[in-house]
Protein backbone atom coordinates (compact mmCIF):
# COMPACT_ATOMS: atom_id res chain seq x y z
CA UNK A 1 0.00 0.00 0.00
CA UNK A 2 1.91 3.10 -1.17
CA UNK A 3 1.60 6.34 0.72
CA UNK A 4 -1.22 8.50 -0.70
CA UNK A 5 -0.25 11.64 -2.58
CA UNK A 6 -1.96 14.49 -0.79
CA UNK A 7 -3.31 17.23 -3.05
CA UNK A 8 -3.62 20.66 -1.51
CA UNK A 9 -7.22 21.46 -0.67
CA UNK A 10 -8.35 17.83 -0.82
CA UNK A 11 -8.96 15.41 2.03
CA UNK A 12 -6.91 12.19 1.77
CA UNK A 13 -9.81 9.76 1.97
CA UNK A 14 -11.29 8.52 5.24
CA UNK A 15 -9.92 9.51 8.62
CA UNK A 16 -7.86 6.51 9.77
CA UNK A 17 -8.51 4.58 12.93
CA UNK A 18 -5.83 2.71 14.85
CA UNK A 19 -7.00 -0.44 13.09
CA UNK A 20 -6.58 1.08 9.62
CA UNK A 21 -3.61 3.43 10.15
CA UNK A 22 -1.11 1.22 8.33
CA UNK A 23 1.37 2.49 5.73
CA UNK A 24 2.58 -0.67 4.01
CA UNK A 25 5.40 0.34 1.67
CA UNK A 26 8.91 -0.67 0.54
CA UNK A 27 10.06 0.37 4.02
CA UNK A 28 8.55 -2.81 5.47
CA UNK A 29 10.67 -5.44 3.64
CA UNK A 30 13.79 -3.31 4.07
CA UNK A 31 13.14 -3.04 7.80
CA UNK A 32 12.46 -6.77 8.08
CA UNK A 33 15.74 -7.50 6.28
CA UNK A 34 17.70 -5.29 8.68
CA UNK A 35 16.07 -6.92 11.70
CA UNK A 36 16.77 -10.39 10.27
CA UNK A 37 20.45 -9.64 9.62
CA UNK A 38 20.86 -8.18 13.10
CA UNK A 39 19.23 -11.26 14.59
CA UNK A 40 21.53 -13.57 12.62
CA UNK A 41 24.57 -11.60 13.76
CA UNK A 42 23.46 -11.74 17.39
CA UNK A 43 22.81 -15.48 17.22
CA UNK A 44 26.37 -16.03 16.00
CA UNK A 45 27.94 -13.71 18.57
CA UNK A 46 25.93 -15.22 21.40
CA UNK A 47 26.25 -18.83 20.23
CA UNK A 48 26.55 -21.40 22.99
CA UNK A 49 24.45 -19.45 25.49
CA UNK A 50 26.92 -16.55 25.77
CA UNK A 51 24.33 -13.74 25.75
CA UNK A 52 26.06 -10.37 25.90
CA UNK A 53 29.30 -11.53 24.28
CA UNK A 54 30.55 -8.89 21.82
CA UNK A 55 27.28 -6.96 21.97
CA UNK A 56 25.70 -6.39 25.35
CA UNK A 57 22.05 -7.17 26.02
CA UNK A 58 21.42 -3.45 26.59
CA UNK A 59 22.95 -2.58 23.21
CA UNK A 60 20.84 -5.19 21.43
CA UNK A 61 17.72 -3.97 23.22
CA UNK A 62 18.51 -0.42 22.13
CA UNK A 63 18.76 -1.48 18.48
CA UNK A 64 15.42 -3.29 18.57
CA UNK A 65 13.87 -0.27 20.33
CA UNK A 66 15.17 1.84 17.43
CA UNK A 67 13.54 -0.46 14.89
CA UNK A 68 10.35 -0.18 16.93
CA UNK A 69 10.55 3.60 16.62
CA UNK A 70 10.92 3.23 12.84
CA UNK A 71 7.83 1.03 12.74
CA UNK A 72 5.94 3.60 14.80
CA UNK A 73 7.03 6.43 12.48
CA UNK A 74 6.79 4.80 9.05
CA UNK A 75 4.48 1.77 9.27
CA UNK A 76 1.88 2.27 12.01
CA UNK A 77 0.24 4.61 12.96
CA UNK A 78 2.07 7.97 12.79
CA UNK A 79 2.61 8.06 9.02
CA UNK A 80 -1.11 7.63 8.30
CA UNK A 81 -2.10 10.35 10.76
CA UNK A 82 0.58 12.61 9.30
CA UNK A 83 -1.76 13.10 6.34
CA UNK A 84 -4.29 14.70 8.67
CA UNK A 85 -2.39 16.43 11.46
CA UNK A 86 0.65 18.68 11.35
CA UNK A 87 1.44 17.53 14.89
CA UNK A 88 1.55 13.88 13.77
CA UNK A 89 3.75 14.83 10.82
CA UNK A 90 6.08 16.73 13.15
CA UNK A 91 6.20 13.79 15.54
CA UNK A 92 7.13 11.53 12.64
CA UNK A 93 10.01 13.81 11.66
CA UNK A 94 11.35 13.99 15.19
CA UNK A 95 11.19 10.21 15.61
CA UNK A 96 13.26 9.82 12.44
CA UNK A 97 15.73 12.59 13.24
CA UNK A 98 16.17 12.59 17.01
CA UNK A 99 15.11 9.25 18.50
CA UNK A 100 15.56 6.37 16.04
CA UNK A 101 19.21 7.18 15.10
CA UNK A 102 20.75 7.15 18.61
CA UNK A 103 18.82 3.99 19.55
CA UNK A 104 19.86 2.15 16.38
CA UNK A 105 23.49 3.21 16.61
CA UNK A 106 23.72 2.32 20.30
CA UNK A 107 23.22 -1.27 19.17
CA UNK A 108 26.47 -1.15 17.12
CA UNK A 109 24.75 -2.40 13.94
CA UNK A 110 27.90 -2.55 11.79
CA UNK A 111 29.62 -4.90 14.25
CA UNK A 112 26.58 -7.18 14.30
CA UNK A 113 26.21 -6.99 10.52
CA UNK A 114 29.84 -8.08 10.15
CA UNK A 115 29.05 -11.13 12.28
CA UNK A 116 25.98 -11.91 10.15
CA UNK A 117 27.83 -11.83 6.83
CA UNK A 118 30.13 -14.55 5.46
CA UNK A 119 33.75 -13.93 6.58
CA UNK A 120 34.89 -12.88 3.10
CA UNK A 121 32.10 -10.30 2.84
CA UNK A 122 32.79 -9.07 6.35
CA UNK A 123 36.48 -8.47 5.54
CA UNK A 124 35.54 -6.63 2.35
CA UNK A 125 33.13 -4.42 4.31
CA UNK A 126 35.89 -3.63 6.81
CA UNK A 127 38.35 -2.75 4.01
CA UNK A 128 35.82 -0.35 2.52
CA UNK A 129 34.66 1.34 5.73
CA UNK A 130 37.88 1.54 7.74
CA UNK A 131 39.64 4.15 5.51
CA UNK A 132 36.53 6.33 5.69
CA UNK A 133 36.47 6.56 9.49
CA UNK A 134 39.15 9.23 9.94
CA UNK A 135 37.86 11.78 7.38
CA UNK A 136 34.26 10.98 8.34
CA UNK A 137 34.96 11.81 11.98
CA UNK A 138 35.94 15.36 10.95
CA UNK A 139 32.55 16.18 9.45
CA UNK A 140 30.74 17.18 12.65
CA UNK A 141 30.09 20.73 11.44
CA UNK A 142 28.66 19.43 8.16
CA UNK A 143 26.48 16.89 9.96
CA UNK A 144 25.18 19.59 12.29
CA UNK A 145 24.43 21.87 9.33
CA UNK A 146 22.60 19.02 7.57
CA UNK A 147 20.35 18.49 10.61
CA UNK A 148 19.54 22.19 10.80
CA UNK A 149 18.93 22.33 7.04
CA UNK A 150 16.45 19.45 6.95
CA UNK A 151 14.55 20.85 9.94
CA UNK A 152 14.10 24.32 8.48
CA UNK A 153 13.99 23.32 4.83
CA UNK A 154 11.28 20.66 4.96
CA UNK A 155 9.12 22.63 7.38
CA UNK A 156 8.92 25.64 5.09
CA UNK A 157 5.30 25.98 3.85
CA UNK A 158 6.32 25.61 0.19
CA UNK A 159 8.33 22.46 0.87
CA UNK A 160 5.54 20.83 2.85
CA UNK A 161 3.04 21.75 0.14
CA UNK A 162 5.31 19.99 -2.38
CA UNK A 163 5.37 16.88 -0.21
CA UNK A 164 1.57 16.89 -0.19
CA UNK A 165 1.57 16.63 -3.99
CA UNK A 166 4.53 14.35 -4.70
CA UNK A 167 5.22 10.77 -3.60
CA UNK A 168 8.99 11.02 -4.44
CA UNK A 169 9.23 14.23 -2.40
CA UNK A 170 7.46 12.49 0.48
CA UNK A 171 10.07 9.70 0.61
CA UNK A 172 12.94 12.11 -0.03
CA UNK A 173 11.86 14.14 2.99
CA UNK A 174 11.67 11.17 5.34
CA UNK A 175 14.90 9.69 4.01
CA UNK A 176 16.74 12.98 4.52
CA UNK A 177 15.54 13.21 8.14
CA UNK A 178 16.71 9.68 8.92
CA UNK A 179 20.06 9.99 7.11
CA UNK A 180 20.84 13.38 8.67
CA UNK A 181 20.07 11.97 12.10
CA UNK A 182 22.22 8.89 11.52
CA UNK A 183 25.10 11.07 10.29
CA UNK A 184 25.10 13.33 13.33
CA UNK A 185 24.49 10.60 15.90
CA UNK A 186 27.23 8.41 14.43
CA UNK A 187 29.71 11.18 15.21
CA UNK A 188 28.20 11.83 18.63
CA UNK A 189 28.40 8.14 19.56
CA UNK A 190 32.05 8.10 18.53
CA UNK A 191 32.68 10.86 21.05
CA UNK A 192 30.53 9.24 23.74
CA UNK A 193 32.44 5.96 23.46
CA UNK A 194 35.92 7.47 23.01
CA UNK A 195 37.99 8.71 25.93
CA UNK A 196 39.94 11.03 23.64
CA UNK A 197 39.11 14.68 23.01
CA UNK A 198 36.07 15.65 20.97
CA UNK A 199 33.38 15.46 23.62
CA UNK A 200 33.17 19.24 23.92
CA UNK A 201 32.72 19.74 20.17
CA UNK A 202 29.97 17.10 20.23
CA UNK A 203 28.18 18.92 23.04
CA UNK A 204 28.41 22.19 21.11
CA UNK A 205 26.90 20.52 18.04
CA UNK A 206 24.02 19.25 20.16
CA UNK A 207 23.38 22.73 21.59
CA UNK A 208 23.28 24.20 18.07
CA UNK A 209 20.72 21.62 16.93
CA UNK A 210 18.62 22.07 20.07
CA UNK A 211 18.59 25.84 19.64
CA UNK A 212 17.35 25.53 16.07
CA UNK A 213 14.68 23.07 17.14
CA UNK A 214 13.63 25.51 19.85
CA UNK A 215 13.43 28.43 17.40
CA UNK A 216 11.29 26.47 14.94
CA UNK A 217 9.11 25.06 17.70
CA UNK A 218 8.55 28.50 19.17
CA UNK A 219 7.62 29.84 15.73
CA UNK A 220 4.87 27.25 15.45
CA UNK A 221 3.66 27.74 19.03
CA UNK A 222 3.50 31.54 19.04
CA UNK A 223 2.59 32.30 15.43
CA UNK A 224 -0.66 34.23 15.12
CA UNK A 225 -1.48 32.76 11.73
CA UNK A 226 -1.75 29.28 10.28
CA UNK A 227 1.59 28.53 8.65
CA UNK A 228 0.44 25.36 6.86
CA UNK A 229 -3.14 25.99 5.66
CA UNK A 230 -3.37 22.57 3.98
CA UNK A 231 -3.88 21.03 7.42
CA UNK A 232 -6.69 23.37 8.50
CA UNK A 233 -9.64 21.33 7.19
CA UNK A 234 -7.95 18.01 7.87
CA UNK A 235 -7.36 18.73 11.57
CA UNK A 236 -11.01 19.73 11.90
CA UNK A 237 -12.02 16.23 10.74
CA UNK A 238 -10.37 14.89 13.91
CA UNK A 239 -12.00 17.53 16.11
CA UNK A 240 -8.85 19.67 16.49
CA UNK A 241 -8.57 23.31 15.48
CA UNK A 242 -5.77 24.27 13.10
CA UNK A 243 -4.17 26.50 15.76
CA UNK A 244 -4.21 23.76 18.39
CA UNK A 245 -2.69 21.32 15.90
CA UNK A 246 0.02 23.82 14.96
CA UNK A 247 0.84 24.63 18.58
CA UNK A 248 1.01 20.92 19.46
CA UNK A 249 3.42 20.42 16.54
CA UNK A 250 5.63 23.19 17.90
CA UNK A 251 5.58 21.75 21.41
CA UNK A 252 6.55 18.30 20.09
CA UNK A 253 9.59 19.82 18.42
CA UNK A 254 10.39 22.12 21.31
CA UNK A 255 10.18 19.80 24.34
CA UNK A 256 10.16 15.98 23.95
CA UNK A 257 12.28 16.00 20.79
CA UNK A 258 15.08 17.77 22.66
CA UNK A 259 15.36 15.04 25.33
CA UNK A 260 17.67 12.66 23.37
CA UNK A 261 19.98 15.57 22.60
CA UNK A 262 19.92 16.72 26.21
CA UNK A 263 20.91 13.24 27.41
CA UNK A 264 23.71 13.13 24.83
CA UNK A 265 24.99 16.57 25.81
CA UNK A 266 25.07 15.70 29.53
CA UNK A 267 26.90 12.46 28.77
CA UNK A 268 29.48 14.22 26.59
CA UNK A 269 30.07 17.03 29.09
CA UNK A 270 30.50 14.52 31.92
CA UNK A 271 33.09 12.66 29.82
CA UNK A 272 34.91 15.92 29.07
CA UNK A 273 35.00 16.89 32.75
CA UNK A 274 36.41 13.48 33.68
CA UNK A 275 39.09 13.85 31.02
CA UNK A 276 40.02 17.28 32.35
CA UNK A 277 40.29 15.91 35.89
CA UNK A 278 42.70 13.22 34.72
CA UNK A 279 44.87 15.77 32.92
CA UNK A 280 48.16 16.31 34.78
CA UNK A 281 48.27 19.60 36.69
Amino acid sequence: MPHPVWAAGELPGEVPTLATAWSLSPVVPALLLVIALYGIGLSRLWRGGHAGRGISIAEAASFFAGTGVLVLAMVWPVDAYGAWLLSAHMGQHMLLLALAPPLLLAGRPLAVLAAALPPRWSKALHRVLHPLQAPFSRTLALATSANVAVMWGWHAPAALALVMRSEPAHWLMHGSFLLAGLWLWTLLWQRIRDDASGALSGAIAIVVVMMQMGFLGALLVFSRRILHPVYADRAAELGITAFDDQQLAGLIMWVPSALPYLVGAVWLLAREFRRMERRPG
